[in-house]
Formats: structure tokens, sequence, C-alpha cells
């Protein structure tokens, strides 16, 4: 009886066992399609388009191919099948064929960069090799000759032909071989194997041998993390379809995706933070000179927080007001499994130095900065008047990474900020206004930054004998405001941080300083408030007799400057500019010896408050 075979049952076997994608990985295939012929002998461009559609490569090599022949009817295969999975496509030519041409092809989501076609030796036909570049990699594809003496006479010329390339090159196809014949023996002097030659790839209907692989150009020490290999069991072939997802090494210089940012200072410890393009190994090179420095990583529960894009390391048990040297490294990690780990190159920053706070009665200089709303020019600006005074610390008072929906705006913001400042060698604080709790991204904004209060948003720490509190308002809108789709509840945050208040008050870091500094975004004091004001009735009765030498807000878009006891406040209050050069400003918080005073400049540079606290 003849058997009834359906490519659709067969399919539907694979879907699910090779449906996972990895971040950073590039899905390879080879098919070699019989000019879209299955094994029940129809021809079927869909069918053979749903396989490639549903196995989802980025880019695939394909075999036997015909090119507006009298067999295929005129039909440009290569080019129809592109236009099916809406792909681009590159054909080499073999053999003229039947009044067209028939040979192989290459088919990709990104557009090739260059391609060029090698002709192979092959006694029953011409065969050929077809090479596409692409911006990271180089995909090749052939066909090899049934003759032995001209399939190994083949790898010389393959190799020749790939050897000049600066990036990683694979090859895929049809070799017409066993695993342990001569020519994949020839193959391994220069290239590694990444497909799995113990499934059989032919005949589609009963496997019983392998002919079809994938294999790397390993010269020049070019490695090829495989994730995943599989054979699609599907009979649109007489040929089975063979994938790989492969991890290519990151070039040295692409490793790092941020300049390096300094969070959480303090007399005895700083957190050194970056972000890399890829999943890496990082640890942290620091002493107090260049030449005998000791390393540290991260270490949770008795392992290494790697194979992460966000680098978080914390030195600690630093002796205070000591200068450190210190040198970040990231290994990039290409398979991170149970019992095996691969690894592309290790990207160093220079040496870069900061210093530590004191613990005694400390001179500082802090920069402050407010609702910059992702305005680089205007930042950038303002830094202007300022990057000539020495300063120890800056503070972003809220609305400066504004409604971040994504992970690579908010990057990209604090890249900026932290360039301006020279964030390698001086810390920021990072506070948040209630444009940085908006967005898609704003439940993980604080995985980029280092919370005030390690673990929360707010907080408290000293420089030498000076107090600086740390509140979160949250939005500005009550919780139950309809934008927020009851998916708010900062009214228990600022209730919890009343709690904080009322303990770091009567802390005896709190009582033993010399001066005490407030900061939260959404002003409590002043005329131009909303009716609804975030913090006023959770922390209005404890701030009304707490003793703070300034208490310094943003939020209105409007400098303004409040004496003690204008609005009830037990204390000045200092609001900054807006985000436009007309109100904009940046302040200047000093501290030298018993003398401690605030400065407000515009965006021209020019004094508009000198206030001595």
């Amino acid at each position: 009886m003849k058997k009834n075979y359906s490519y659709k049952s067969e399919f539907e076997d694979f879907v699910g066992d090779y449906a996972v994608r990895y971040p950073n990985i590039i899905r390879l295939m080879t098919y070699n399609v019989q000019n879209c012929r299955g094994i029940d002998n129809v021809v079927d461009y869909q069918r053979i388009a749903d396989v490639i559609l549903k196995t989802a490569p980025d880019a695939l090599a394909l075999q036997e191919l015909d090119s507006a022949t009298n067999r295929s009817k005129q039909v440009d295969v290569l080019t129809h099948l592109a236009s099916l999975t809406a792909m681009y496509c590159v054909f080499g030519a073999s053999i003229g064929y039947d009044d067209g041409k028939y040979g192989i092809g290459v088919l990709s989501k990104e557009k090739p960069v260059s391609w060029q076609s090698v002709a192979l030796p092959g006694r029953e036909e011409t065969r050929s090799l077809l090479v596409v570049e692409f911006e990271d990699y180089v995909l090749c594809c052939t066909h090899l000759s049934l003759n032995p003496h001209d399939r190994l006479n083949s790898v010389a010329i393959i190799d020749c032909a790939v050897n000049d390339f600066e990036k990683p090159v694979i090859l895929a196809g049809n070799i017409n071989a066993r695993p342990s014949s001569p020519v994949l023996n020839a193959f391994q002097e220069n290239w590694t194997m990444l497909s799995d030659t113990s499934k059989f790839t032919f005949p589609s209907n009963a496997p019983n041998r392998t002919v079809d692989y994938i294999i790397g150009y390993a010269a020049a020490g070019r490695t090829y993390s495989v994730w995943q290999t599989g054979i699609v069991n599907t009979l649109a072939s007489d040929h089975l379809p063979v994938f790989v997802d492969v991890r290519l090494k990151t070039a040295k210089e692409n490793i790092f995706r941020s300049p390096v940012y300094l969070q959480n200072p303090a007399a005895d410890g700083m957190t050194i933070m970056w972000l890399t393009n890829v999943p890496c190994h990082s640890w942290v090179e620091y002493g107090t000179d260049c030449q005998n420095m000791k390393t540290a990583q991260t270490i949770e529960e008795g392992i290494a927080m790697a194979n992460n894009t966000i680098n978080r390391i914390r030195l600690s048990g630093l002796k205070p007001a000591t200068r450190y040297y210190y040198r970040v490294h990231s290994r990039e990690i290409t398979l991170y499994q149970s019992h095996k780990k691969e690894f592309g190159d290790t990207a160093t920053t220079p040496v870069k130095s900061f210093k530590t706070f004191d613990n005694k009665n400390a001179d500082f200089t802090a920069l402050i900065f407010n609702d910059l709303h992702d305005m680089y020019p205007l930042f950038d600006k303002l830094m202007q008047h300022v990057k000539d005074i020495p300063y120890d610390i800056v503070f972003f008072n809220g609305d400066c990474v504004s409604d971040v929906q994504t992970e690579e705006a908010a990057v990209r913001t604090i890249s900026h900020f932290s360039r301006g400042i020279g964030g390698d060698s001086v810390p920021s604080v990072y506070i948040r206004g209630n444009h940085e709790a908006r967005g898609a991204f704003s439940p993980f904004l604080w995985n980029l930054l280092g919370k005030a209060g390690g673990e929360r948003s707010y907080g408290a720490f000293s420089i030498g004998a000076t107090r600086f509190v740390i509140l979160d308002c949250g939005e500005d809108k009550p919780d139950i405001h309809w934008v927020y789709y009851g998916m708010n509840d900062f009214t228990q945050y600022r209730k919890e941080q009343a709690a904080f208040l009322t303990r770091e008050i009567s802390s005896k870091a709190f009582k033993t300083a010399d001066r005490r500094v407030l900061f939260h975004h959404i002003p409590i004091y002043g005329t131009r408030l909303n009716s609804f004001n975030p913090g006023r009735d959770e922390w209005g009765d404890i701030l009304a007799t707490a003793p703070f030498d300034i208490c310094i807000n943003a939020h209105t878009h409007s400098f303004n400057n409040l004496v003690k006891g204008t609005f009830g406040n037990n204390f000045p209050v200092v609001t900054g500019g807006g985000n436009c050069e007309e109100n904009a400003t940046v302040l200047i918080l000093r501290k030298l010896g018993k003398q401690m005073n605030l400065i407000a400049l515009d965006v021209e540079g020019k004094i508009i408050l000198m206030l001595n606290l």
C-alpha cells in the first residue's frame, strides 16, 4: 500500500521542540529543497515556505533551486520563496539548465552587505560556493560534488574564499558525504562542526545517513557557541532541514554598552555600575595604588552574578577619605550551561579613580540638576558652567530620566549624564520624580541605578558631618486617579517613609550632624502647588519641627526660594527651575568648614541666588 505522506502532521512534531529562541543568538539553517518537490512528488512552494517560516532562521542556505527553467515553468524559485517568507535572497547559478539556471541560494532577514559566487569542481556537473556577507557574519552555501575527489579538492578552494574575512564565517549545505568521510576530515583543519552529525538528514521519509551540515570557520581564533541544534521532521523535500542556534563572539570593542558610573557613595564603600551589550562575567580590580589591586565580583548565595548585562559591584570595607584606583573587566559568556561554559573576549576600561567620603567634618561640593526630561542639550549647556568647579557628588532630583518606555532609552539618558559629569570618578544620586514613575520600563528603572537607601528609593547617608535625607514623593496625582488604572499605591509608600523619617530624625547620625539637607522632588511648601500635594499629609507634621538646614525640591518648573517660616516651613526651601532655557537651573551646594551655601545658576551661568545656610 502506498504511504500517504503528510508534511503537516510531521511538522507539528518539531514546532514545540525548537520554538525557544535565546537573546543574542542567530539561527542558521540549511535545506536541500529538491526544487520544492516533496516525497509525495508534488512541487509545493508554499509548504517549503511554511517550513522556513515556522523554523524562523535568520538566514538559510538552500540547494537544488531552478531559476526560470522549463521544468519550473519559468518560475524563479528562490525569488518566489523570498516573497513567501518576506526575506532577502541571493542566487548562485551553478549550471545552465533547461533554458534557465540551476544552483543554490541564500535567504535572510537581514539585507546582505555583499556576495560572490565561486566555482567548485564537479565532474558530473559544475558545483559552486555562494558567499554572502552580512554586517556581523558571513554565510556560505554549497552543494558539493558526488565525486569524492572533487569534494576533497573543494575544501582548499572554500578555505581560500573565506580566509580574508575578519568576521565569523559559517558554511551550510549538502556536502554529499558522511561525517567520517575524507572531505569532513579535511574540513576539521580549519572548521568546527556546529550541527549534530548524529542526526540523519536523508532521505526524509526514512533517514539513514547525514549529508547536510553547518560548520564554522575556526581559523584566527574564531569561536561559535552552539546553544541548540536540530533536524526539522518534514516531508516537503527529500532532505531534512538542519538548523543551529549559535552565539557569535562579540568584538572586544563592542562589549561595553555604557560608561562606568559610581553609585551609593559612602565613607567605606562605593558601587561600581556599568552595562554590557552581551552577557558577561564581570569584575573590578581596585586598590590605593595601581600596582597592588584586589579583585571584587558580585557573589550572591555562593554564585557569581554572571551571564547578565547589568553589572553592579559593591566595594566595601574601604578607608574613609581615601583615593582608590580601579578598572572594570567584562568577559563575554557565549555559552552558559550546567557543566559547560564558553567565553569570548574580555573588555577592560582604563584605570579610573574615586575618593571615599570623609567620616569626620568633611568639606564637599555637590551639583544638583532637576527636571531635565532627557533634554541633553539643556544638560550640556548647564554643565558648561560648572564643569571646572571641583565637585564631589551630583544629585539628579527627579524627572531627569523621564517617562521611560524602554531600557534602551533609560540607558541612553543615564549614559549621557554620566559622561557629562565624569560619572566614573564622581558618584551620582538619582532621586525619583513623578516622571521616573511613568512608562513601561519604570518598574525596572532601579535595575540600572543604585537606590539612595540601598534597598529603597528613600534613605539617608552622610558626608562627614553633613546628613543627607532623601524622600520619594511618588506620583503627583492621587492613587485613585484613572490614569493609574489601579496600579499605584504611593500613599502607603509615603506612610512607610513617614516611619523612616521619624526614625531618622531620632538617629545618632542625624542628631550629631552639623548640617542636615533634605531632598524630595515635589515641594510641600509654596504657592504653585496642586490641590493634591503628595507628602504633605504623610510628612507634614514630622517636618514641621524637623531641624533641616535646607530642603531642595523641583517639579514646578519654576525656580523659587522660600525663607524659613514663609509657608510654615521650618527651614529654607529652594525649588530648582524647569526644563527649558528660560527657567532651567543648576544648583551648587558647598560645605566649607562650618559654612554651607547654596548657589543657583541659570542657563547662561548667571548667579540668581546665593544663600548662606
